[in-house]
């Protein structure tokens, strides 16, 4: 390597870390939010009773994370927080990821703005058909990862 290649690949790692640094940076006050928020839900909402909502099939449980999902509106970083706090206290695996899934994918709170944008037929087609590939994708995951052990 030449000198100009060396400063080459140091300016670009670098520029890298700084571009990575920021993004952290930025994301810091969402997982700290998500972190308060879950305290706070844990707090006012007992996870005993959060649970209860879970627990009656694996369908039910799987349709009911999908709802609960659907209406939030969050990032996948803040899911995941929520999400682990909820296996934790005993939710099953299904409701936890079809409520993942469909907190990233189902967008039931910007509807209207995607409607405005896309048409009205396209989103509600589109979170239609998020809504149901969440409970199938939370079953065959579940499914995948319980042939395997």
């Amino acid at each position: 390597m030449n000198g100009n290649s060396a400063h080459a690949e140091n300016s670009r790692l670098k520029r890298a870390l700084v571009l990575s640094t920021r993004a952290y940076m930025n994301m810091l006050p969402i997982i700290v939010g998500m972190i308060l928020l879950t305290g706070l839900i844990t707090e006012f909402i007992p996870m005993d009773k959060l649970a209860s909502l879970f627990g009656n099939n694996t369908f039910l449980d799987a349709f009911t994370g999908a709802f609960i999902g659907s209406i939030s509106a969050g990032n996948p970083i803040t899911s995941y927080v929520l999400g682990g706090e909820l296996l934790a206290n005993g939710v099953s695996l299904i409701a936890v990821t079809a409520l993942i899934i469909s907190w990233v994918t189902v967008g039931s709170i910007q509807l209207p703005a995607e409607a405005l944008m896309l048409g009205k037929r396209f989103a509600i087609y589109r979170n239609l058909m998020s809504f149901i590939f969440a409970i199938v994708i939370s079953l065959l995951t579940v499914t995948t990862l319980t042939l395997l052990n």
